[in-house]
């Protein structure tokens, strides 16, 4: 920051707020591009916002002749990419937009990043776009490619880091949309600790079939009920082509506006901009709000280069509990405990399973949204999305108020104008009158079954306890062959193991076996407990995440069919009646499975280099 340009950075009251930018330079004029700023105040020496890049390309305005002639070769080919000479004096900003032509969820990435880009060229900046791959969950649910869908978190945030690190950029934006995606675009932010801003790129609208709306989970249970015998191939058949009705990511609270959601709690997006919908409903064209989300983000990365604000400013601990606090409120996904402990250890703040219960003994929730609830995203975002949301929580002291955001404002500054959702509407309760108390959400879980923790998504169920024998499977295939046929019954205790993030690798999701007990009436009368995932769209008594996963020998891989499996909700424990010593007399006549995959291949390299799903699932460092 030049303190003999501008007033010296110290507090955040510290700032000028001019046409919304807020920024604490008072030569700042926000009708000019930022190229036109700096260029105005040229005679203090090199453009300060080429802090980077000018590395890559030089810059005669710095006055270092000799490393503008080195440079002679990379401007060559930046000319030839269509480079002009007055772009080498302009900072470089990275835009990764992670696209799949035939993903709903991202399908329009590449246009959203050209609408980004072009707002960066307006504003003075030079745009570096660049495509990182996506594989869809829900398109790879319970075949081997969805192995892929966990692993491609951290590829998206290695290529984002690779594209952004070698070029040398100044600042970056990234879109988020299918839901490993969000996290993905956020963790080389926090990893470099770089100025930038995330944006969502925007929920579907839910589809709808005999008066009730359906969403990407629907087709789901639709199988297992028609498995059942409850749903025959016509109406299965209308179930499908009317769920996903247009372009973006799953209408529920699923995992995708859990971290949308979660990520805009955090002060990484901007107010408003995690439940929009992506696309018109009737013409699939981008919606318009989304086209304007595009160019405020850029605004606000400009203002956030300007102030020098950078991720770690604004992804405190306090942020990550307002996370935390959204995620218990609004009934999100247990695929968030995984993502914001993997985000937390990318901007190096201590975070742990144990936070999640902490913070979720006080929040309650409110939110009556699906697949615990009745309604999906875009409908909570036309009663004043997220924003309202946080007032409810702020305004019974439930989160922090003090925390730095992309804004540049702390979140109560931003919240200041936010009134209460409209009183004719169910999608919100009350704080004080909540669909469930504090705590009847998503729980950590610990015990003989999980030292290392598990995770269970209770939705407000009434669940308190469960006792039943364990039903063990292998593989995803064989359980839900199970299920579909009718083998598992009530009081059963399904066990899928070895789907962790080394055991399958990769840690997929449960949606098919989970939707099948659904859809076969045994939501709450049969849990799924494994060391895999599952889909924000499951519900029943689902137990994820279990630490440590059978392939490294965890508990799970010793359960024997026909064990007593026990969940106490309110001990928070998982276990399994099986003493200390039979354990160990288990445990050394057990042998781990073969790797599942070539040791040469990416998910093989991946298997061997992960940990498990207490800390993230996060590859190890060195």
């Amino acid at each position: 920051h030049n303190t003999s340009l501008c007033v010296p950075r110290a507090s955040v009251s510290n700032r000028y707020t001019v046409q919304g930018i807020c920024c604490r330079c008072p030569c700042v004029d926000p009708r000019r591009s930022m190229f036109e700023w700096f260029s105005s105040v040229a005679h203090v020496g090199w453009n300060v916002w080429q802090k980077r890049s000018v590395q890559l390309t030089g810059s005669k305005a710095s006055g270092d002749e000799g490393y503008w002639v080195k440079r002679t070769g990379a401007r060559a080919q930046l000319y030839g990419a269509g480079f002009k000479a007055d772009d080498f004096e302009k900072p470089i900003v990275t835009v990764a937009a992670p696209y799949m032509s035939l993903n709903m969820c991202n399908q329009k990435f590449r246009d959203l990043a050209d609408e980004v880009a072009a707002e960066l060229e307006r504003q003075g900046c030079k745009a570096f776009v660049t495509l990182p791959p996506v594989i869809s969950d829900g398109q790879t649910m319970g075949t081997p490619g969805m192995r892929y869908s966990l692993v491609s978190r951290d590829l998206i945030a290695d290529c984002i880091e690779t594209v952004h690190e070698g070029y040398m950029a100044d600042a970056i934006i990234t879109l988020g949309g299918c839901d490993k995606t969000n996290p993905g675009v956020l963790m080389p932010i926090a990893r470099a600790n770089s100025v930038g801003i995330t944006l969502y790129g925007g929920t579907s609208h839910p589809g709808r079939y005999q008066g009730r709306g359906l969403n990407a989970g629907s087709p789901f249970e639709a199988l297992g009920a028609h498995s059942a015998g409850n749903m025959d191939m016509d109406d299965l058949l209308e179930v499908e082509c009317r769920s996903c009705p247009g372009s973006g990511t799953c209408s529920g609270m699923f995992t995708a506006n859990t971290m949308s959601t979660c990520i805009e709690a955090l002060g990484m997006a901007l107010p408003g901009t995690s439940t929009r919908p992506a696309v018109d409903l009737k013409s699939n064209a981008i919606d318009a709000n989304k086209l304007e989300d595009c160019r405020e983000s850029v605004r606000a990365l400009i203002s956030l280069m300007r102030q020098g604000i950078t991720a770690r400013d604004i992804m405190t601990k306090k942020a990550f509990e307002n996370a935390i606090a959204v995620l218990m409120a609004l009934g999100g996904s247990t695929n968030g405990v995984l993502h914001l402990l993997a985000l937390a250890r990318e901007a190096e703040v201590d975070l742990t399973t144990e936070d999640f219960n902490r913070v979720a003994d006080r929040i309650p929730l409110i939110g009556n949204l699906t697949p615990g609830g009745v309604y999906n995203v875009v409908e909570l975002d036309a009663v004043g999305g997220l924003p309202v949301v946080m007032k409810m929580l702020l305004d019974a002291g439930l989160i922090h108020g003090d925390t730095l955001t992309v804004t540049g404002k702390t979140l109560a500054e931003n919240l200041k104008d936010v009134g209460p959702p409209p009183a004719d509407q169910d999608i919100l309760t009350p704080v004080d009158n909540p669909l469930a108390p504090p705590g009847g959400h998503v729980v950590v879980l610990h015990g003989n079954l999980a030292p290392r923790g598990s995770v269970i998504k209770l939705s407000g169920k009434g669940l308190k306890q469960f006792s039943g024998p364990a039903r063990c499977f292998d593989s995803e295939e064989d359980a839900l062959e199970a299920i579909v046929s009718g083998r598992i019954v009530k009081g059963d205790a399904v066990i899928i193991r070895y789907q962790g993030p080394s055991g399958a690798p990769g840690m997929p999701e449960m949606l098919s076996p989970s939707g099948a007990i659904v859809g076969a009436g045994l939501a709450m009368d049969v849990p799924l407990i494994t060391d895999g995932r599952f889909s924000g769209a499951s519900h029943g008594i689902m137990v994820g995440h279990v630490a440590p996963e059978a392939r490294q020998g965890g508990p799970l891989a010793l359960v024997h069919e026909g064990d007593t499996v026990n969940i106490d909700l309110d001990r928070r424990v998982l276990e399994v009646e099986v003493s200390d010593e039979e354990f160990a007399a288990r445990k050394e006549a057990w042998t781990a499975p073969p790797l599942r995959a070539s040791p040469r291949s990416f998910l093989g390299r991946y298997a061997a280099n992960v940990d498990d799903a207490s800390s993230g699932a996060v590859l190890r460092e060195g």
